[in-house]
Formats: structure tokens, C-alpha cells, sequence
């Protein structure tokens, strides 16, 4: 089975290209053994769009701007690499939000 690629697609007119890069280096980084290419496609227009093996990943205009890293690691890890572990992302992702651990269970939040 061929090595997971990954294409980011960014808007030139925006000027994105180092945005893109630096995520392509951080999921090179991390994920150095299981990708097998991280490509960059220019495009016009205010894409900003990462997809894995043609399944999409983030879209900026869909998600809602720009991914977290630790989010798009995530997010990438799901689709190339399930059962592993991110380390430190993993637990910032499952930690409580501050305060939320001071409510008792099923009690709203301060303003709800």
C-alpha cells in the first residue's frame, strides 16, 4: 500500500505560501515515517484547503479559518495513522476547559 500524500492548496493572492509551508513541515515532522509526500498547489481566490489522499482535512472557508496545529495533527493522524499517539496534543485535546471541572456534573455553565 503507497504512502499516504498530502496536498495543501493556498491562495497566492493572499500570499499563504509560507503558511503553508510551515504546516507542511510541522506534518513532515511528526509524521515523517508515515507520509509519503506533502505537496503545495498554488491557487487563487482565498483557498486554503488540506486534504489527505483526496479526503478533506481542513477547508478554510468551511472550518472556519486556519487549523490549530495540534488539531490538524489530529485530524491528519485519524486518516494515516490511527491508533497513534500525538503525545501532548493528544492530552490538550482531552483536557478539561478551565473551570469545567469545578461544576458538578450536567450543571450549566456560568452565562448558559
Amino acid at each position: 500500500m503507497p504512502a499516504p500524500r498530502i496536498v495543501i492548496t493556498y491562495c497566492t493572492q493572499c500570499r499563504w505560501l509560507l503558511r503553508a509551508q510551515w504546516y507542511q513541515g510541522e506534518l513532515l515532522q511528526t509524521f515523517e515515517e508515515e507520509v509519503g509526500e506533502i505537496a503545495l498547489v498554488p491557487a487563487t481566490g482565498g483557498v486554503f484547503r488540506i486534504d489527505v489522499d483526496g479526503a478533506h482535512v481542513w477547508n478554510r472557508k468551511r472550518d472556519g479559518g486556519f487549523p490549530d496545529i495540534s488539531e490538524l495533527k489530529r485530524r491528519v493522524r485519524d486518516l494515516i495513522a490511527p491508533g497513534r499517539s500525538l503525545g501532548h496534543a493528544d492530552r490538550a485535546a482531552a483536557a478539561p476547559a478551565p473551570g469545567e471541572h469545578d461544576r458538578p456534573s450536567g450543571s450549566p455553565a456560568p452565562g448558559e
